[in-house]
């Protein structure tokens, strides 16, 4: 994912955890991604890629704060040295800055939109304020009605957090009113900065840190599992195969055997490197610190950076520093010890770590278990192999 306008953003979520990651660069304030560095960069990564498909992920901070003409420059460049092969991209954004002109551009040019929205305007409005302090569930509304009115194709990311995760059947059904069809779920788990990192300038804890207390906003240990069920039981009624949900999808690819898409639910890691606008890139969107960095945007090919030893050893550890309560999981190959960024619960007897979620996704996934396997085995009665079942 590519995050030209650094950690910028024109929003203060009280749960962001990017939004600090100014504080490790001199330029704080003004972290733009420059034209040399955007060409450099669509150059060697469509040169990188494997397959005629290549996708350009837009993330942030807040991607819209570059402008327009910076991603029709970027558009101008995918085209210039496509050699031929298929461009796609992805865009996410808070919404908020979007008006006729961003929608246009992004209809154009086939741009897939995610927007940041946590369910309706007093569960949105509890974390995701404004510079201000007031909420922006009105702007984000008024900016998806605009996709909307130019027939963009868009997605929601909504956060799981103390807010929201006891209610999971009204989030959902908010979101499916908005028009979502593609919906993505994403914990929020953040710890208190420990005082390495407080000298550094940031409150919140790096993967890396000791224990530390996790902080108020974030989702209970047992809360995302919950969450995940209220919208299981829904979405199992009436939407299959009409709505979309990342971790639905992803669990039938794990119940087939072929493994879900999303990394954090992966044997190993290390594929979803972050690109800073400086350049900078980084094991992961999670480990943008300095002893993370792994490369820089055209000193050598991205394809060797991403292959290099140490990149192929981040990755690889997640497999290799599983607990032995993992190993002797039932829904081990669903879960994999979910992301290392979660690992940081202590237990007697272990060497290793376990995911603070661990009693949430083993809750979850022991719910869908019968569901899962009557998918499963009604996908190979009609089609046989499973390899291509599901929607990326």
């Amino acid at each position: 994912m590519t995050k030209a306008a650094g950690a910028a953003c024109n929003l203060d979520c009280t749960y962001c955890y990017y939004l600090e990651k100014e504080a490790l660069y001199e330029t704080r304030g003004r972290t733009r991604m420059s034209m040399e560095t955007l060409e450099v960069f669509v150059r060697d990564y469509i040169r990188s890629q494997p397959t005629n498909l290549v996708t350009f992920a837009w993330q942030g901070g807040e991607p819209t704060l570059m402008g327009i003409d910076f991603y029709r420059e970027a558009v101008r460049l995918q085209q210039l040295y496509s050699d031929g092969r298929e461009i796609e991209n992805a865009f996410q954004t808070n919404g908020t800055r979007l008006d006729d002109a961003w929608c246009e551009f992004f209809s154009k040019n086939g741009f897939l939109v995610g927007i940041s929205i946590d369910g309706p305007k007093e569960i949105h409005d509890a974390y995701r304020l404004g510079r201000s302090g007031r909420g922006s569930f009105d702007e984000v509304m008024r900016g998806l009605r605009l996709l909307q009115k130019h027939g963009v194709s868009y997605n929601t990311l909504t956060t799981v957090h103390h807010a929201n995760e006891d209610r999971g059947r009204e989030v959902y059904k908010f979101l499916k009113k908005c028009g979502s069809r593609y919906l993505q779920f994403i914990p929020i788990i953040e710890r208190e900065a420990g005082p390495c990192a407080r000298q550094a300038g940031l409150k919140l804890a790096s993967p890396d840190d000791p224990e530390s207390a996790v902080m108020p906003w974030s989702v209970s240990s047992t809360g995302f599992g919950r969450f995940l069920k209220d919208v299981f039981d829904v979405w199992i009624k009436r939407d299959v195969g009409k709505v979309f949900v990342q971790h639905f999808d992803g669990a039938l690819a794990s119940w087939l055997g072929i493994g879900g898409g999303a990394c954090v639910f992966a044997e190993t890691c290390g594929h979803n490197l972050a690109i800073e606008h400086d350049g900078s890139i980084y094991a992961c969107d999670h480990y943008v610190y300095p002893e993370y960095r792994v490369g820089h945007v055209g000193e050598a090919p991205l394809a060797s950076i991403i292959d290099q030893p140490s990149q192929r050893a981040f990755g690889k550890a997640k497999k290799d520093s599983l607990p032995k309560a993992c190993h002797e999981c039932a829904y081990l190959f669903a879960c994999n010890g979910d992301c290392p960024k979660h690992r940081f619960v202590r237990l007697p007897d272990e060497t290793h770590p376990q995911s603070y979620l661990c009693r949430s996704l083993k809750s979850f996934f022991k719910h869908i278990d019968p569901a899962m396997r009557t998918m499963a085995e009604d996908w190979r009665r009609r089609n046989g192999t499973p390899q291509g079942a599901l929607k990326p």
